[in-house]
């Protein structure tokens, strides 16, 4: 019988080309698309989202020598963290719901943590 060789490629580099703190319910809007909404992530305090750069033939060399771009970042302080987030739209008379993703146990997002709250102090 043939054994399946398993490995992991840990990431080795996150590259962030812009970081930006908003507003909490600005966060939460902007994951609202025509096509449904898109989740947000909490991390050790910090509500946030991401977009990756476009899978160019550079961007994928990177990922496969085990650096991540995210184009852009935008986060918020978050003490406690809440599955189904809510924003009332009066305009609309609407309520959105958005789920929220605890990553607190991926080694990336609490690195990227820990690198965003030194840039602050």
């Amino acid at each position: 019988m043939h054994l399946i060789k398993i490995s992991v490629s840990p990431v080795q580099e996150l590259i962030i080309h812009e970081v930006v703190e908003v507003d909490y319910n600005d966060l939460l809007r902007e994951r609202i698309t025509p096509a449904g909404n898109m989740p947000l992530y909490w991390c050790d305090s910090i509500l946030f989202s991401f977009s990756s750069l476009p899978m160019s033939d550079e961007v994928v060399k990177d990922y496969m020598n085990g650096k991540i771009h995210w184009m852009e970042v935008h986060y918020t302080p978050m003490n406690n963290y809440i599955p189904i987030l809510e924003l009332v739209d009066n305009d609309l008379k609407s309520t959105f719901k958005i789920r929220n993703i605890d990553t607190s146990k991926s080694k990336l997002h609490k690195e990227f943590i820990k690198w965003l709250k030194s840039r602050k102090e």
